[in-house]
Parts: structure tokens; C-alpha cells; sequence
């Protein structure tokens, strides 16, 4: 049997920049089918997304990968095999949800399946063991701390103040810059998410607009069919008012005018009816313009981002040139130290061969 389909979702698809490994890049211009895959043949979960003829996605699930939430509508996971981090948009946040169960669930198998596999590798193994292997054991001691001695017990510390300063910048500045790194990619599958919409509504007004055309055609020949008809039903009363005129034309022509109201009614009904299809036209309008600003906006946040984001790099360098200016500095004190102290030794070997003679 080759691979079957345990789970499938729509969702835009993302990869991470490579060279910068901060932006988004689309992998797909619409949402397509992602779908989990299992082989009972080699214990293995997959999950592919195929693009046109290219597969976009083609990643083997391992116990170590972790899916994340990174917002209402979007997730993302690291793929150390493929080298690239996937991110998928999607369109409800239910749909994101049960995305990610169905991804912990089978992480969990596959957790499960690589256990027995192992265990019957131990299990085969175990004729073949002759001797256990000796443990060797290492005396591991951390680096000292720099110290010059003098005579005796004297010791004499560096002091680490300025290398606890550096390190908080750094964090901070690490803060920083993943916390711009999460707005940014919201940001991003926000950005895209509103264009869809955009694409979708343009399409639609583009659509009601081909028809508006039409329809204001259809309603200045109903105008002019009611004018004409409004005429006769004149000329009809005139006629039915005449003194000379028969009963039976009379019934004749009553019965024509009925007809032509009943007409006149109906004409009105479809004026109406076009009437409000030419207000939702305008609503269209109203909202297509609402979904442009808000991708105006949209690329005003993310402009402000990375500025934040260059200034926070640029923070950082100058942290980093700090300390190694900080760290000369150290240096050469511990070397003016140790001249002195060599000083000090010399002078008191010498007083102590004063005392001695």
C-alpha cells in the first residue's frame, strides 16, 4: 500500500527567507491543500502541499518538531532536514486549531513508532552483546577564574562588572528583536491575508460593475416601455369616457387597461429590483475602499517595524564594540597588575635577604 491521507486543510504557505531568516516569502499566490500522510510500510508522517506540479511542502514529521501558534490565524514549524522553517495562513481560526491538534497528535505517533522500532533493535541486539563497556570517567573542572598569585595566599580577582552589563544589553537587545521578528511576521500573514480579500472584492465589483451597464440599458427600456404604456392606459380612460362608445367596446377596453396595469406594475417591480442591485454595487465600492486602507495601514506598521528592527541591530553592534573595547581595557590592566606584582615579589625577596644577612 503507498502513503494515505489521514488529514487535509486549505492555507497560504510560507518559507522563511533564507538570507534573512526573519521575512516571509509566499509559496503559493492562493490557499492550496495541505495534507497529512502516513506510510504503514516505514512507520513514517508526512505532511505535502503540491503547488501546480511543484511540491511547496514535503516535510517528515519528527518527535523533535513543535508547531506553533504565532497568531489567531497563524502557524508555523522548523524542518531541520529540509534546512527551512514552514509558516501556513488560514482563513478561520478553527481551521488553525484543528491543524494543530492534528499535528500533535501525530507527532505523538510518530514519537510512538520510532520507540518500538527502537526497542526491537534493542531486542536484537542483545544476543550479540558479549561485554558491557567499561565506563570512563573524566574529571571536568570549569575554567578558572583568571587570577594572579603573589607569595603566599594572596590572591587577586577580576572583577566582572562590565561583562554583567554587556550581557543584560545583549538580552535586551535579543528581547527586542524577537519580539519585532513575531509582530513582523503577523504582520506579514495579516498583509497577505487582506490582499486575498482585496483580490476577491476587486474581482466582484469588477464583476458588478460589467453589469451595471446592463441593468441601466434594461432600466431606460422599462422607462420607456412604462411611458407607452402609461399612454395607452390615457388613451383607453379617453376612449372609455366617450358617449358614444358601445358596452362592449367599454368591457373591451376595461379589460385591456386592467392588463396593461398589471403590466405597468410589474415593469415598476423590475425598475425596483434593479434600483437595489445598484445599491449593493455601491456597498462593494464602500468596502473595497475600507480593505485598501487597511492595507495602507497594514504596510505603514510593518515600515515602522523594521525601522525598530534596524535600530535594534545597530544597538547591538555598538554593545558588541563596547565589549571588546571593554575587554582591551581589562587586559591591560591585569597586565600593569602583574608588572607590578612582579615588582612587589622582586622587592620582597630582596628585603628578605636584607633580614637574612
Amino acid at each position: 500500500m503507498g502513503e494515505q491521507p489521514i488529514f487535509s486543510a486549505k492555507a497560504h504557505v510560507f518559507q522563511i527567507d533564507p538570507a534573512t531568516k526573519r521575512n516571509w516569502l509566499p509559496a503559493s499566490k492562493h490557499a492550496v491543500a495541505v495534507s497529512f500522510f502516513y506510510d504503514a510500510s516505514r512507520s513514517v508522517y508526512r505532511i505535502i502541499s503540491v503547488g501546480g506540479t511543484k511540491a511547496i511542502i514535503n516535510s517528515t514529521i519528527t518527535p523533535n518538531m513543535t508547531f506553533t501558534k504565532t497568531s489567531q490565524k497563524f502557524g508555523q514549524w522548523a524542518d531541520s532536514r529540509a534546512n527551512t522553517v514552514y509558516g501556513l495562513g488560514f482563513s478561520t481560526e478553527q481551521q488553525l486549531q484543528q491543524f494543530a491538534e492534528q499535528f500533535k497528535e501525530v507527532k505523538e505517533a510518530a514519537r510512538l513508532a520510532r520507540e518500538k522500532s527502537q526497542e526491537r533493535f534493542e531486542l536484537g541486539n542483545t544476543a550479540l552483546n558479549i561485554a558491557a563497556p567499561q565506563e570512563l570517567s573524566e574529571e571536568r573542572s570549569s575554567p578558572p577564574l583568571l587570577t594572579v598569585n603573589g607569595p603566599g595566599e594572596e590572591k587577586l580577582f577580576r572583577s566582572k562588572s562590565a561583562e554583567v552589563e554587556l550581557t543584560v544589553e545583549k538580552e535586551r537587545v535579543k528581547k527586542m528583536l524577537s519580539e519585532g521578528s513575531v509582530c513582523e511576521i503577523n504582520m506579514e500573514a495579516e498583509f497577505f491575508t487582506l490582499q486575498d480579500s482585496n483580490a476577491k472584492l476587486v474581482a466582484a465589483l469588477q464583476e458588478a460593475n460589467s453589469g451595471v451597464e446592463q441593468w441601466k440599458k434594461q432600466l431606460a427600456e422599462y422607462q420607456e416601455e412604462t411611458d407607452r404604456l402609461r399612454d395607452q392606459v390615457a388613451e383607453l380612460e379617453a376612449q372609455l369616457g366617450h358617449p358614444a362608445a358601445g358596452q362592449a367596446r367599454k368591457e373591451e377596453l376595461s379589460q385591456s387597461l386592467e392588463e396593461l396595469k398589471a403590466e405597468l406594475s410589474a415593469k415598476d417591480q423590475e425598475i425596483h429590483n434593479l434600483q437595489s442591485k445598484k445599491t449593493d454595487v455601491n456597498e462593494l465600492q464602500k468596502e473595497r475602499e475600507e480593505a485598501v486602507q487597511r492595507l495602507q495601514d497594514v504596510e505603514r506598521r510593518n515600515t515602522e517595524l523594521e525601522d525598530q528592527v534596524q535600530l535594534a541591530e545597530k544597538t547591538l553592534a555598538s554593545s558588541q564594540q563596547e565589549q571588546a573595547q571593554a575587554e582591551t581595557e581589562v587586559r591591560r590592566i591585569m597586565e600593569a597588575l602583574e608588572v607590578k606584582i612582579s615588582g612587589l615579589n622582586e622587592l620582597r625577596r630582596s628585603l628578605a635577604e636584607l633580614i637574612d644577612k
